[in-house]
């Protein structure tokens, strides 16, 4: 077993049962509803993970002898809620509050049984909350939702974060127990507090599905594994709160962006720009169920963030030819952006757009206006997007220094390996030193 329940695809030196592909196939669908459940009835989320483990591992014994049962996630729900009661029972320093969870419980509806379908997305939705919860540090909370509710595990959250397992391992320990001492409410937040609190549930996700997309450091410029996580867990949070239109964007955006995974590195895991990419290998499918997003995300009312970068992303995948980009109307957006959400990063997006509409003379100019910008300092893509330019005015010997400053910079090695590329085009080309 993992440290979160989730079963090993097979014992050592063995193959993958039925029944173990079952557990897998179950535990990873009903991950968020059976943690989400058992928090609601205990509250307590260490206890609510230990017990869904026992459970999963009750099921690996049970299920290749006994077969599969036809409502898997509501037996893995009632061995988990029994097995939390046993644990309670035997610890005397949960007594009271088991006598306190009783009382709730003979208060409320009588539960359904233990065979039912029904659906639990109140506690789900808590659940992102509760995980999200601003009392809670930023990289935490991402932390917490990879755990939780995508159900990876300590050192793969570790990985995701650039850090040792020890480390995160204390980080999320002390999350919830901040969640714990603190008294985190394990609830969705009312009317007038949701639009306070739902920003900050949104950025945890897109945080994920930027680090897939993008990855900060490692051999591979995608981790498509964390984006395809950050993809699940908002189309959940979509069905969950469908008429949030924010929710709606960041939904498009993923999808619309992530479309064009197989075109974004070549066969040997090259980088290939966006205006290089060979747009047959674009996700058709997946970009029709983006842009029929889009407009529903820019629903009449003031636009939010997400909807806007969703409606830029759309507007490149809808270009059947680099040529073809409506950069005008890409610049417009992005003044739109800039104007709700300001922040470095926006600006230089919208640099290179205006370079793309107007010339590289009048995106260079942008650029060096955000020079002193100390966000944009240690943003490799601020020195690229500066050394292209340098170089496409001939200003080669600039550009070969805006090159090697991106070149330390850049973390991944595909990224590196082409501004080294770059680099050796504009040392190549006689104007620049050779030191």
């Amino acid at each position: 077993m993992t440290d979160t329940g989730r079963p090993h695809p097979a014992d050592e030196g063995g193959e993958v049962s039925a029944a173990d592909r079952a557990v897998e196939q179950v535990f990873r669908e009903e991950r968020g509803r059976l943690l989400a459940s058992l928090v609601g009835r205990f509250g307590d989320l260490d206890l609510a993970e230990e017990v869904a483990s026992e459970a999963v591992e009750a099921a690996l014994r049970h299920w290749p002898v006994d077969g599969v049962p036809a409502r898997p996630g509501a037996w893995l729900l009632t061995t988990a809620r029994r097995k939390a009661v046993d644990r309670l029972r035997r610890d005397q320093t949960y007594a009271t509050r088991l006598a306190v969870l009783q009382a709730e419980a003979d208060r409320a509806a009588p539960a359904p049984p233990a065979d039912t379908t029904r659906d639990l997305p109140d506690e789900r939705l808590q659940l992102f909350f509760t995980c999200a919860h601003p009392a809670l540090a930023e990289d935490a909370r991402g932390a917490l939702v990879l755990r939780c509710l995508a159900g990876l595990t300590t050192p793969e959250v570790a990985r995701a974060y650039l850090m040792p397992t020890a480390t995160m391992a204390q980080r999320i320990v002390r999350a919830k127990k901040k969640i714990r001492e603190a008294r985190v409410p394990f609830r969705v937040p009312g009317p007038d507090e949701l639009p306070r609190r739902l920003p900050g549930v949104l950025q945890v996700l897109y945080s994920i599905f930027t680090e897939g997309y993008a990855a900060s450091a490692g051999p591979r410029l995608q981790r498509l594994d964390l984006a395809e996580e950050a993809i699940r867990l908002t189309r959940l949070l979509h069905r969950l709160l469908p008429t949030e239109r924010e929710v709606t964007g960041l939904l498009a955006l993923m999808l619309l962006v992530h479309a064009r995974r197989a075109a974004r590195t070549g066969p040997d895991g090259a980088l290939v720009l966006l205006a290089d990419q060979d747009r047959s290998r674009w996700d058709r499918p997946m970009i029709e169920e983006g842009l029929a997003l889009v407009p529903r995300a820019l629903a009449p009312g003031p636009p939010g963030p997400y909807g806007v970068q969703a409606a830029i992303a759309a507007l490149h995948d809808e270009a059947t030819d680099p040529a073809d980009t409506d950069w005008p109307q890409i610049v417009a957006l992005y003044d739109v952006l800039l104007a709700i959400a300001p922040s470095p990063v926006v600006a230089l997006n919208r640099a290179v757009a205006v370079a793309l509409r107007d010339g590289p003379a009048a995106g260079l100019a942008l650029l060096d206006a955000l020079a002193d910008e100390p966000r944009l300092r240690g943003h490799h893509p601020y020195a690229a997007a500066r050394a292209e330019l340098l170089h496409l005015l001939g200003r080669r010997a600039e550009a070969v220094v805006a090159y090697r400053a991106a070149l330390a910079l850049a973390g991944t090695a595909p990224e590196r390996a082409h501004l080294r590329r770059r680099l050796d085009a504009a040392l190549a080309a006689g104007d620049a030193p050779c030191s």
